[in-house]
C-alpha cells in the first residue's frame, strides 16, 4: 500500500515538472517570436523620419525600395528640386523687331515671368546685338523651349546654339528644411526652459543659444527662400545677332524745301528780335543807374575841359 502510493507521487511529480517545462518552452518561443518580429519595426518607425530628413533625397528614396516587404514600407516618390538655366542664341534680320516680339510673346504666355535685364550693344549702323534675360516659371519653362528652339526657322533666322544647365539642390533643400524644423523644434524647447529657469546663471546660457538659435533659423530661412524662388523660376537668355550680309536701312537724308527753309530764317529772325529786345529791357531796368553816372561823368569831364582852357588863356596873357 505505501509503495503503491510513493509511485502515484512520483507520477504526480514528474508530471508536474513536465507541464511546467512545456509551459516555458511556449512562453520562451512566444517572447521569441514577437520580439523578432516587432522590435524591427519599432526601430525603423523611429528612425524613418530621420533617414527621411537626411542628406541625401537618393539615398531615402533608394532605401524605402530596397527595405523588405515584411516591414511595410512603401516607395513614396520624393520630390526633387532643379535649377535649370536656358542660352539661346540665333541670328535674325531686325533684332530690334525680334526682341519685342519676344518679349511680348513671353510675357503673354506666362504672365508671372518678370524681365532680368535687357542689353544692347551696336555693331553697325543701325545694326545691334540684343541680350534678353527672363526667369519664367518652371510649369511653362518646357513650352519657352521649344518655342524658342523653333523661332529662329520659322522666321528666317538661324539658330546659333542652345545650351541648358541643369543643377539638382534637391539634398541642399530637403536638408535645409530638416534644419529649419530641428532648429524651430529648439527654439520652443529653449523658449520653454526660459519660462521657467530661475538662476540668473541658466537664464543668461538659455537666452545665449537661444540668439545664436534664432540667427540659424533666419539664415537658413533666407536660403531656402532662395532655393524656392530659384526652382520656382527658371532662367531663359536669349541672344540676338544679326544675319550675315544684312544691311541696314538707309538713313534719312535732308531734301531741299522752301517752306522749311522759310520757316527755319523766320524763326532766326524771331529769336534774334527776341534777344535785342531783351537787351533793351536789361538796359531800362538799369538807367536808374546808368544815368546819374553817365551825368557826373560828363560833368568831371566839363570841368576838367573848362580848366584847361582857363590855363590856357591865363598863360597865353603873360607872355610879352
Amino acid at each position: 500500500m505505501r509503495k503503491q502510493r510513493n509511485t502515484r507521487w512520483h507520477f504526480f511529480i514528474s508530471g508536474c515538472i513536465l507541464s511546467l517545462s512545456l509551459l516555458l518552452a511556449a512562453c520562451g518561443s512566444g517572447s521569441s517570436t514577437t520580439g523578432g518580429s516587432s522590435n524591427p519595426a519599432i526601430f525603423s518607425a523611429a528612425h524613418q523620419p530621420a533617414q527621411a530628413s537626411g542628406s541625401s533625397a537618393g539615398s531615402a528614396s533608394s532605401s524605402s525600395s530596397s527595405s523588405p516587404a515584411g516591414q511595410g514600407t512603401s516607395n513614396i516618390p520624393i520630390a526633387q528640386y532643379l535649377i535649370k538655366t536656358l542660352n539661346v542664341s540665333m541670328s535674325v534680320k531686325d533684332t530690334q523687331k525680334i526682341a519685342n516680339d519676344l518679349q511680348n510673346w513671353i510675357t503673354t504666355t506666362d504672365p508671372r515671368a518678370y524681365s532680368a535685364g535687357i542689353t544692347y550693344n551696336q555693331v553697325g549702323n543701325n545694326l545691334y546685338n540684343i541680350s534678353l534675360t527672363f526667369s519664367v516659371e518652371t510649369t511653362l519653362y518646357p513650352q519657352i523651349e521649344q518655342y524658342l528652339t523653333n523661332y529662329p526657322a520659322q522666321h528666317g533666322g538661324q539658330l546659333l546654339s542652345l545650351n541648358e544647365t541643369v543643377q539638382d539642390v534637391t539634398n541642399d533643400y530637403i536638408d535645409t528644411q530638416s534644419r529649419l524644423t530641428n532648429l524651430k523644434s529648439e527654439q520652443t524647447r529653449l523658449l520653454d526652459l526660459m519660462s521657467h529657469a530661475q538662476a540668473l546663471g541658466d537664464i543668461i546660457s538659455i537666452q545665449d543659444r537661444l540668439t545664436q538659435v534664432e540667427g540659424d533659423i533666419e539664415q537658413i530661412e533666407a536660403h531656402l527662400k532662395e532655393l524656392s524662388s530659384q526652382t520656382s523660376y527658371y532662367t531663359v537668355v536669349i541672344g540676338l545677332q544679326p544675319l550675315e550680309g544684312v544691311t541696314p536701312p538707309p538713313p534719312n537724308t535732308p531734301t531741299w524745301n522752301i517752306g522749311q527753309i522759310f520757316h527755319d530764317a523766320f524763326a532766326a529772325s524771331l529769336a534774334f528780335a527776341q534777344g535785342l529786345l531783351s537787351v533793351l529791357i536789361w538796359l531800362l531796368a538799369f538807367l536808374i543807374y546808368i544815368i546819374p553816372v553817365a551825368i557826373i561823368a560828363w560833368l568831371v569831364l566839363r570841368w576838367r575841359r573848362r580848366t584847361r582852357v582857363v590855363s590856357a588863356t591865363h598863360i597865353a596873357g603873360n607872355q610879352p
